[in-house]
């Protein structure tokens, strides 16, 4: 998570979807022109999480109850973003989930503190938590909890996971046996990369993901086909290990059928919502082969037309969601509130939205011809 700024802003793909997001626009002669944005718009958008860069940029003096004194002139201050660039180049801060001034365990292992970046609709933990049986637990007995023992005992301290249950905490059972050790990894029990990107893939083996390339040159884990590029991501050991140490927490409150039958589930979710995925980007691949977006392959953004910002929903919302849905158990959110009727009308959006361009283009093409026939005449 230390990645995150760098990950957003050293990566050209999502550079430019950060800049189509916070760039205002103007009309000018009938066109819709992009300004770029300033550094406060984006502090308070993307970065907000992400992480700024902080720099200091000069002092000023200022007068003190012990005289005049020299501050440092700091511009990306302040700013709460778990991937934020310090001024000793150092990346990430632990206050994005430890909170200032208690350093709280307690605050860290409850999933508010998740929420404030992990809501949706890009992220939408939070909301597919909240709505799931451990949610509904969650919220009933949480005034019961212990979220500040160490280690953390399954069953005496809490009695449903929470975000830190399955991805971070140190976890004994009631005798004091060790499930699993503390990480602060937050991928550490994550096979899949389930958001954020078209399709959902094995895990990058480097956090930094700018270093990737795929076939076309993009900073990306997969082609925009949804191949994975395989010198980038973990392999199937790695994958197998990270899974076990996820279900080594299952275990703990589930048997072993129910917690394979789940894990099957989510992988046949992973594998549906990545075809979908494939079919809208064969839609916006055609529409650029036939002319009628621009695209990467015409050095344009792939984010400021209007079949584009379908696609982008497509995976960016929507896929997202149901894979959420499928990893927390939250499943109407998976269905109706953002997952696969979304999904599917968008996907009809596009296919009509084609057709739509296609036929606008072979009338004004028609127009055209009828004019120089007028003319010959």
């Amino acid at each position: 998570m230390a990645k995150a700024h760098t990950n957003l802003m050293k990566n050209p793909v999502f550079k430019d979807l950060v800049s189509s997001i916070n760039s205002p626009e103007v009309l000018s002669e009938g066109r819709v022109i992009e300004q770029r944005a300033s550094h406060f718009t984006e502090a308070e958008s993307c970065l907000a999480c992400h992480g700024t860069k902080v720099e200091v940029l000069g002092t000023y003096t200022r007068e003190t109850i012990m005289g005049e004194m020299d501050f440092p002139t700091l511009k990306g201050w302040p700013n709460q973003g778990v991937g934020r660039v310090n001024p000793d180049r150092s990346e990430g801060i632990c206050t994005a989930c430890h909170t200032r001034h208690a350093f709280s365990i307690a605050d860290a292992r409850k999933p508010y503190t998740c929420s404030q970046c992990h809501k949706g609709p890009d992220v939408p933990a939070f909301k597919v938590y909240m709505v799931s049986k451990h949610g509904n637990i969650f919220s009933a007995q949480k005034h019961e909890w212990n979220f500040e023992a160490v280690p953390w005992r399954v069953g005496k301290d809490f009695s449903a996971p929470s975000c830190a249950v399955c991805h971070v905490s140190l976890l004994v059972d009631p005798e004091g046996n060790k499930i699993v050790e503390r990480t602060h990894r937050m991928n550490d029990r994550s096979s899949w990369r389930l958001f954020g990107l078209p399709y959902a893939h094995p895990h990058p083996k480097d956090p930094d993901t700018t270093k990737i390339r795929n076939k076309l040159g993009l900073a990306l884990p997969t082609e925009l086909t949804g191949e994975y590029v395989l010198e980038a991501v973990i392999g199937p050991a790695e994958q197998e290990r990270r899974e076990a140490n996820m279900q080594q927490v299952c275990f703990a409150c589930h048997s072993e059928s129910w917690v394979q039958a789940k894990f099957k589930r989510i992988a046949r979710v992973i594998e549906a919502t990545n075809k979908r995925t494939l079919t809208a980007t064969r839609l916006l691949l055609d529409a650029c082969k036939k002319e009628l977006a621009k695209g990467s392959g015409q050095k344009d953004s792939l984010f400021n037309e209007a079949i584009e910002r379908m696609w982008l929903e497509c995976w960016l919302f929507y896929a997202n969601s149901i894979r959420f849905s499928a990893a927390m158990s939250g499943a109407d959110y998976g269905v109706f509130a953002k997952g696969r009727y979304h999904l599917s009308t968008l996907i009809r959006k596009m296919k009509d939205y084609l057709g739509f361009l296609s036929c606008f283009r072979k009338q004004k093409s028609s127009r055209s011809e009828g004019s120089v026939l007028r003319a010959d005449r």
